[in-house]
């Protein structure tokens, strides 16, 4: 039975998901919102059998076993596979990335180098990509060292070293030296495919860790945060600067939730989040490349309604539909293309937008930072956050058929007048700075007073009613309320009373579009973490952070929710949500560097 851990690699412009036996289940072309090229992870029974469907393995005879590394600091995984025998081979996975002429080379390919370890190991590849959502199987044609998948509207070439007959035969064949693969754009490879592989796999191997050595990482958790961030930064569309939710669509948030989403496109709260976390390490680049994602956006949107998600190219329509051709994760359907959150009103983008493009007026460290004419680009934005902070909306949990002013939706449109008075001081705009104080103490005052209920000594998630969920405590995040604040600490009693499970927080418990919610929100867990640390309850935090670490997966990733009963992992993956959440949580609970040098 499949199970989500599940290796990442990728460039930023494509990814793959491989499995513990090694084999690639899931890779999506010529993006990361593309058609899966591997589709076993939501397959039918694909990754079992020898009519296994949209799977790339390579397969050790007689294997007992399989350990799984990340190469220090890359997105590069080295599986060792082992036969108990005496024989024993390893298989090197990596998408290349590298600087050439200026330019990042980051193709839309994969590629695998297999080293012979011990004795003499009998392989076989099975190399089966799929199109059309997993619908059909990709025709072949052979040449002397390649092969040339055609799908539906593009064609994929592998290059090798290896015997391409036995390839295409599926054949074992006894491993005698390196064999290199390179799946990639329907053209020649040029130069030598076995120099040219392990030159772009040292190359690729010094991008990352040089990336990876200018992140200010604490000196606790240090080896988490790494990973986190490198799986965070291949979550962005780096042509674009889009980031995804997630590298999956359709993996439920428990079995028969029928809760199965395409996460694979640009949520502005997603992002905001991400940026934000990378923001405290130091990670500019991404920031950088989304505040150019985000000058397209807002300029489309012209001052108008902003839409909460768009695909990685910027495109407003993602239109929702089945993909019949997959029965889901484990068989649990329906596999969702597109999203249908693209049509709804949720007013909280506005504020996201605003708190991710603000550091660019302050930071001098940033290639573009911000002038007059951004900020008067941002106004309209923050002209929009004032026209509906006290509309009703879908909320930042995507209600289909329920609608309220929320009160999460309405503090985010107070942060974005709060921080565009603070963008117009910096730039010497005092009327504009005074004007957008004005309305964020204007919004402030409906919030307070439309969702404080003081009976209860807690704030509520809507304006009229009565509900929790755990958004509130993102009061305290925003600056909306200071930690000594009574409302606030009464709001994090009341949601902690309501929505904890153990270790684990809801994100609400109250029935919704498919009924009540049965697993916890990983994100949500990490803003009670953060928030218990700052309230003074650092043990407990640290203990809950710790419980936390514990439920990741063997590649160091966390999906979208986990069964507070079982442990295990639920919904789209890696997510980063739950990534940004393990960020920000190990700079708050870390030492400092100079209480460990």
């Amino acid at each position: 039975m499949p199970a989500l851990d599940l290796w990442l690699i990728g460039n930023c412009q494509v990814s793959a998901l491989i499995d513990r036996a090694g084999a690639m289940v899931w890779a999506c072309v010529p993006r990361v919102d593309g058609d899966p090229l591997f589709s076993a992870l939501l397959g039918r029974g694909q990754r079992e059998g020898s009519e296994a469907r949209g799977i790339w393995s390579i397969e050790l005879e007689g294997c007992a076993s399989v350990r799984q590394a990340y190469r220090r600091n890359t997105p590069i995984l080295v599986s060792t596979f082992d036969d108990g025998a005496g024989n024993a081979m390893e298989v090197i996975d990596f998408c290349p990335r590298r600087q050439r002429l200026d330019r990042v080379y980051r193709p839309t390919a994969f590629a695998r180098i297999v080293r012979p370890l011990a004795g003499a190991p009998r392989i076989r590849v099975r190399l089966r990509p799929t199109f059309d959502y997993g619908a059909a199987q990709a025709a072949r044609t052979f040449g002397s060292n390649h092969i040339r998948y055609v799908l539906d509207d593009a064609s994929y070439r592998l290059t090798t070293d290896a015997p391409v007959s036995f390839i295409g035969e599926e054949l074992a064949f006894r491993l005698e030296r390196p064999l290199h693969f390179f799946l990639g754009p329907d053209e020649s490879f040029a130069g030598s495919i076995s120099s040219g592989l392990e030159e772009m796999l040292e190359d690729t191997a010094s991008e990352w860790q040089l990336w990876a050595r200018g992140l200010a990482t604490p000196p606790d958790w240090q080896d988490a945060v790494i990973r986190a961030a490198i799986s965070l930064k291949l979550c962005q569309h780096e042509e674009t600067g889009a980031i995804v939710a997630a590298i999956t669509t359709s993996i439920p948030e428990h079995e028969g939730s029928e809760r199965n989403w395409d996460y694979r496109y640009c949520w502005i709260r997603d992002a905001y989040y991400t940026v934000q976390a990378l923001n405290r390490l130091g990670a500019l680049d991404v920031l950088e490349g989304y505040l150019g994602f985000l000058r397209n956006v807002v300029n489309v949107a012209g001052g108008g309604h902003v839409q909460p998600l768009y695909s990685v190219l910027g495109e407003p329509r993602v239109a929702e539909r089945v993909a019949a051709g997959l029965s889901g994760y484990r068989g649990i359907g329906p596999v969702r293309v597109g999203n249908q959150a693209h049509e709804q009103v949720q007013n909280d983008v506005y504020g996201q937008i605003v708190l991710s493009n603000v550091q660019a007026f302050f930071d001098s460290r940033l290639l573009r930072m911000s002038g007059l004419a951004d900020f008067q680009a941002l106004e309209r934005v923050g002209e929009r956050a004032w026209e509906v902070h006290d509309q009703p909306d879908a909320g930042l949990w995507e209600f289909r058929t329920i609608s309220a002013v929320h009160t999460y939706s309405a503090a985010m449109c107070w942060a974005a007048c709060d921080r565009l008075a603070r963008a117009a001081e910096v730039l010497g705009l005092t009327p504009r700075r005074d004007l957008w104080v004005e309305r964020a103490r204007h919004i402030r005052t409906m919030i307070e007073q439309g969702a404080w209920r003081a009976e209860a000594g807690t704030m509520s998630a809507t304006i009229t009613g009565d509900q929790l969920d755990a958004s509130l405590i993102q009061l305290l995040d925003l600056r909306f309320f200071a930690p000594a604040d009574e409302r606030f600490q009464g709001t994090l009693r009341a949601v902690e009373a309501a929505l904890r499970r153990g270790p684990y927080m809801l994100r609400y418990a109250t029935e919704d579009d498919f009924g009540i919610p049965r697993t916890a929100f990983n994100f949500c867990t990490f803003w009670l973490i953060e928030a218990l640390h700052i309230m003074g309850r650092q043990q407990e935090a640290r203990a809950l952070f710790e419980e936390m670490l514990s439920r990741r997966t063997a590649a160091g990733l966390l999906s979208e929710d986990i069964d507070p009963e079982s442990g295990e992992l639920w919904g789209n993956y890696p997510q980063t949500y739950s990534l940004a959440g393990l960020i920000n949580c190990a700079l708050l609970l870390s030492r400092p560097w100079s209480a460990v040098r």
